[in-house]
């Protein structure tokens, strides 16, 4: 071989990043901090923390937090077994018996998982080496072949090699394709339900799914999300406030919590749609729809009846479709098969199934939705598979997508705590595909990119202003100083129902406010807003361009 070729041939193998991946680059990275840094001021004004789950995570926890079942959970998910560091691998064949005995040693102390289904694969593969030593040493000299103990003794050694990787050698951990299941048990291991509550919590970073790639999707990919958790008190636990409801100041308390849980869902929604349009995206649209909770009077009875309806125009669907009829009725209301949509458009909408109770939450966030004005429509396909998801569920879209044009999806799931093993804790939340906002704000024409200078007010320890409110009549006010407030740049919290005064203060306190705007009938009528300073105590009345100035000293 000559030289140059001998050199060609050693040429070092050039590297690229692996199919679904990419490298985030100067100046896209800018408009990433950009998108991040509003993220962070939104939330914070909102009165929202940060919260870094690790990126991976045990994988039951995943199969439990989105679903056994889901393509996500069976086909997605990048797993692999946190083997011990000093277990080194069975490279040869001389090696198999104390190899066998190592695994037997830790697998008693606990150093390799202990169930019944791997002391089984540790015995077949025990099992495997044995018939391959024994043939080794005694079974060839029974067969004169030469080619036929080649052939067995290869096929042998295949079959032991292959039962090796039945041995789980560790903890099954899996990389995110997601982060609410890890909030989720980060608020159980670190009993946040001792917290102030609700607990606000938001995240960005990257998850990861083996998927097929396309055009704002990818394997490794980014998503900004956020969470609020509450504990729930038995005594306004839904589930049973329904079944006792039987006297008015029963049903009183039903429905005050239902309004509460419905304006927790509508500031969720409006903290988005403020993140949306501080960092200038065009043409957004929000759906909102309620998919009721899982009992036979709700969502039950309405997938009962649309398993039926479907199981008549069976035929007439595709492959998938066919096969969502048994296993989740609901996802065929996904399908974007062309030739399905004129069927699905004449199946039975959840929206005339609801229970009364989900019914009652359902009018009250559209009213709190309409309160903050946030601009919305109704879309009845809107739906989430699993059962511990309820009542509130949201997406937006936005343009320069194509088909694919969902950058956000969220919804309420108040069981999904219980389910991991936690105390029962009423959730909300949302996931924002980073990546595809990113590729619609490039791919927006006619208009800049929103920018300026922003205050990370979320760096602060505490929020600067609680707002509460006494009176139904005060509401609407409360509301419109919490976003004057937001809007000017305060990190601001205010609670989802009214609070006696005492009690409002108390948690103002806890959340380590700087002020309190406290706003009645009379403040109502004034135009002067009461502000208590929690540092020093003392309170003063304010119009509100003078608050904004006293505030800012």
């Amino acid at each position: 071989m000559s030289e140059g070729a001998q050199k060609k041939q050693e040429k070092p193998r050039k590297f690229q990043a692996i199919r679904g991946t990419r490298d985030l680059l100067p100046p896209d990275t800018a408009l990433w901090n950009h998108v991040e840094r509003i993220a962070r001021e939104v939330f914070g004004s909102f009165g929202y923390g940060e919260i870094r789950p690790p990126i991976f995570e045990a994988s039951e926890l995943f199969a439990r937090g989105v679903g056994g079942d889901t393509d996500i959970v069976s086909k997605e998910m990048y797993t692999f077994s946190d083997r011990p560091v000093d277990l080194a691998p069975l490279e040869r064949l001389d090696d198999a018996e104390r190899y066998i005995a190592d695994l037997r040693r830790r697998m008693e102390i606990g150093e390799i998982p202990n169930d019944l289904r791997n002391q089984e694969a540790l015995k077949r593969f025990a099992a495997a080496w044995r018939e391959l030593d024994e043939f080794i040493a005694t079974g060839s000299s029974k067969i004169s072949d030469e080619k036929l103990i080649v052939e067995r003794t290869w096929d042998l050694t295949i079959k032991f090699m292959g039962i090796e990787h039945l041995v789980q050698l560790g903890a099954e951990l899996s990389l995110r394709p997601e982060a609410t299941a890890s909030v989720c048990r980060a608020f159980i291991e670190h009993n946040m339900q001792q917290w102030p509550q609700p607990v606000k919590l938001y995240y960005m970073g990257p998850m990861f799914r083996r998927e097929r790639p396309q055009k704002g999707r990818y394997r490794q990919f980014y998503q900004i999300g956020a969470e609020v958790l509450e504990r729930q008190v038995a005594s306004g636990e839904w589930r049973v406030a329904s079944e006792k409801a039987k006297d008015e100041a029963s049903v009183n308390a039903l429905k005050k919590e239902l309004a509460k849980d419905a304006a927790t869902d509508a500031e969720v929604i409006e903290m988005l749609m403020t993140f949306f349009e501080r960092i200038g995206l065009q043409a957004t649209e929000l759906s909102v729809n309620s998919i009721g909770h899982a009992a036979e009077n709700c969502r039950r009875g309405y997938v009962a009846k649309l398993r039926e309806e479907l199981e008549k125009v069976k035929e007439q669907l595709g492959a998938d479709s066919q096969r969502r009829i048994e296993t989740n009725p609901l996802r065929v209301l996904d399908s974007k098969l062309e030739h399905e949509q004129a069927i699905i458009a004449k199946l039975p909408h959840i929206a005339d199934h609801l229970c009364d109770e989900c019914k009652v939450h359902y009018a009250e966030l559209k009213r709190q939705l309409d309160l903050r004005g946030v601009a919305y429509k109704e879309n009845w396909r809107l739906v989430r598979g699993l059962d511990y998801y309820m009542r509130t569920t949201f997406e937006i879209t936005a343009k320069g997508l194509g088909s694919q044009d969902a950058v956000c999806g969220g919804g309420r799931y108040d069981g999904l705590v219980e389910l991991l093993g936690g105390p029962p804790t009423k959730g909300i939340g949302f996931a924002i595909g980073e990546d595809r906002v990113i590729l619609s704000l490039q791919e927006q024409q006619g208009k800049e990119v929103a920018s300026g200078e922003w205050r990370v007010a979320s760096l602060r320890a505490g929020i600067d202003v609680y707002v509460t409110w006494m009176g139904e009549a005060a509401y609407p006010t409360a509301l419109r100083a919490a976003k004057t407030l937001r809007g000017a740049g305060f990190r601001v919290d205010m609670p989802a129902s009214e609070l006696k005064f005492g009690k409002a203060l108390e948690r103002a306190s806890k959340l380590k406010a700087r002020f309190a705007v406290i706003l009645g009938d009379n403040e109502v009528q004034s135009g002067e807003w009461t502000v208590k300073n929690l540092g020093d105590g003392s309170q003063q009345k304010f119009t509100e361009a003078a608050l904004l100035e006293y505030l800012r000293r």
